[in-house]
């Protein structure tokens, strides 16, 4: 494998710094643009950076400094980006400014100002979908939509056919699938994707969209109450809380582990037959929001019981999970088991510091009516 010289946005946090400590493992020269964003890593720099890498601290809106953070780049991974469905909903400028307006301006440097680099990979993500696939008895496959409210309000949680009202079972959620993103992080994440292709082919820059469906391990922010479920699980549990969970907690979703997160993008960078596409990463595995919490519970050796409070977010998605027969073609397969997964992530997160913000953000969401 030939050296690269690599630029990895949004380096220093959890998919990120995962990513860059395989690249130096295998000989790539790495530069890291970061804004070191407090809400993800507090008031202090992640002890997880790799001296190896070079780091610069950087809003990637700004585009004068961007350009000097392109010299010399052979490959980029675009990993950053404001995270966080719930907060999306009214935080709008500010995460389609970031993810959006962060994008335009790394691919209109690339546009303009003469660079060396070959190929781009952003990170995009199975929000885009809105409602994973489901098939109906009678209707076969089918596109559900987001559940209506009269539906919601009598805590009737599973999708029905649009055509004739049953209930019907989720089933693998492919890239040909209909995008109807239902929240503005979701809409966001589309976004980073549809630009980054279309320039790429524009300008002859390989560009590949990887679609992370929910990504958990080490290093994941247990006091940010907007980032993944795991993890705050996790701090709730930490601090001898129970998990809330939404709904039912029958939900589903697709976890994989962020090492085979790292596995995919390494896997692109070097197939050219990933040229201007776009993949899920997944297992194509569902697994029920209450068996997280449950799994979570049992590792970290605590007697709490998951909490079902029987509420609705708004955007919430019912089903989803990945279909993975493109990106398997390309070589990839999972690797890691979802119990040898969590058994990591707690043991990782036992010695460190976590806040429980939960109820902040659910306070938050219920001041503007978006939960009930």
């Amino acid at each position: 494998m030939p050296t690269r010289r690599i630029l990895v946005t949004g380096g220093a946090g959890f998919i990120g710094s995962h990513l860059v400590d395989k690249l130096i493992e295998e000989g790539h020269r790495v530069r890291v643009v970061d804004n070191f964003d407090k809400q993800v890593h507090g008031n202090t720099k992640p002890s997880h950076l790799n001296p190896e890498a070079e780091y610069i601290e950087l809003d990637i809106r700004n585009r004068d400094k961007l350009k000097r953070c392109i010299k010399n780049i052979d490959a980029i991974f675009h990993q950053a980006a404001v995270v966080g469905v719930g907060q999306s909903t009214y935080q709008i400028e500010r995460y389609i400014d970031n993810n959006i307006r962060g994008t335009a301006a790394l691919l209109d440097v690339l546009a303009n100002e003469k660079n060396s680099v070959k190929k781009i990979i952003v990170a995009s993500s199975m929000s885009i979908y809105g409602e994973g696939s489901y098939s109906c008895p009678k209707c076969v496959k089918v596109e559900c939509k987001i559940r209506n409210l009269e539906q919601l309000k009598k805590r009737i949680w599973e999708m029905k056919c649009p055509n004739c009202g049953r209930i019907v079972k989720s089933v693998a959620t492919g890239e040909s699938k209909q995008l109807t993103p239902t929240s503005i992080y979701a809409l966001t994440k589309l976004q980073q994707e549809q630009i980054t292709l279309l320039v790429g082919k524009t300008y002859g820059i390989a560009a590949v969209a990887l679609r992370y469906f929910n990504v958990y391990g080490p290093r994941q922010a247990l006091s940010n109450p907007y980032t993944g479920v795991c993890a705050i699980f996790s701090s709730r549990i930490k601090c001898n809380r129970e998990p809330l969970i939404y709904e039912d907690g029958l939900q589903t979703r697709d976890f994989i582990n962020v090492k085979d997160i790292v596995a995919a993008n390494l896997l692109v960078l070097n197939n050219s037959k990933a040229d201007y596409g776009y993949f899920n990463v997944g297992t194509g595995e569902a697994v029920s929001i209450l068996t997280i919490a449950q799994l979570l519970t049992k590792l970290y050796k605590k007697t709490i019981a998951p909490k079902i409070i029987n509420k609705y977010r708004i955007g919430d998605i019912r089903h989803c999970y990945s279909d993975i027969t493109a990106i398997k073609k390309l070589g990839f397969k999972p690797t890691v088991k979802l119990e040898d997964g969590l058994k990591e992530l707690v043991a990782w997160g036992i010695n460190e510091e976590a806040r429980d913000l939960s109820l902040v953000a659910n306070r938050e969401l219920a001041k503007r009516r978006l939960r009930f």
